[in-house]
C-alpha cells in the first residue's frame, strides 16, 4: 500500500535484521513481535512475505482477538477485531470487504543464509 508508515514505529525491523530462522517458520502464518512491533510472516514453500501486524482501520493487531487470521486455503488474512479481509499475497483489501485504500503494509523480507531478514 502507499507509503511505509511502519518504518517509523518503535521496534520496526531495520534492513538486514534477522527475524527468524527459515527452519523455524512453518508453512502458513506466524506473528512475531519485536519491541511491541508486530510482524505477520507468511510462508508458502520457500517464499516468505511479511506485513505489519496492524489493521489499517484501528491499528490493532490482526490477531488481537484470535490467532486464526489465515484462511484455510492460505489466500486471505482476516482481522479478528472486525473481520476485514486482505489478500495474503499482496495485503490488498478483498473486494467488497473494506475501502480499497485500506490495505496492509508490506515489509520487505528476503531469505539469506537460512534466515528470514528484513530487506
Amino acid at each position: 500500500m502507499a507509503g511505509e508508515p511502519w518504518k517509523s514505529m518503535q521496534g520496526a525491523p531495520a534492513p538486514g535484521q534477522a527475524l527468524i530462522a527459515l527452519a523455524e517458520l512453518e508453512q502458513g502464518a506466524r506473528v512475531l513481535t519485536f519491541d511491541e512491533f508486530g510482524v505477520i510472516l507468511l510462508r508458502e514453500g520457500d517464499t516468505v512475505r511479511a506485513f505489519w501486524n496492524a489493521c489499517p482501520h484501528q491499528y490493532l493487531p490482526l490477531d488481537w482477538r484470535s490467532p486464526g487470521i489465515l484462511s484455510a486455503d492460505g489466500t486471505k488474512l482476516m482481522c479478528s477485531n472486525h473481520a476485514a479481509i486482505f489478500d495474503a499475497r499482496t495485503g490488498a483489501p478483498a473486494e467488497g470487504s473494506i475501502p480499497v485504500s485500506c490495505g496492509l503494509w508490506a515489509i520487505p523480507v528476503a531469505v539469506e543464509g537460512g534466515k528470514v531478514v528484513a530487506a
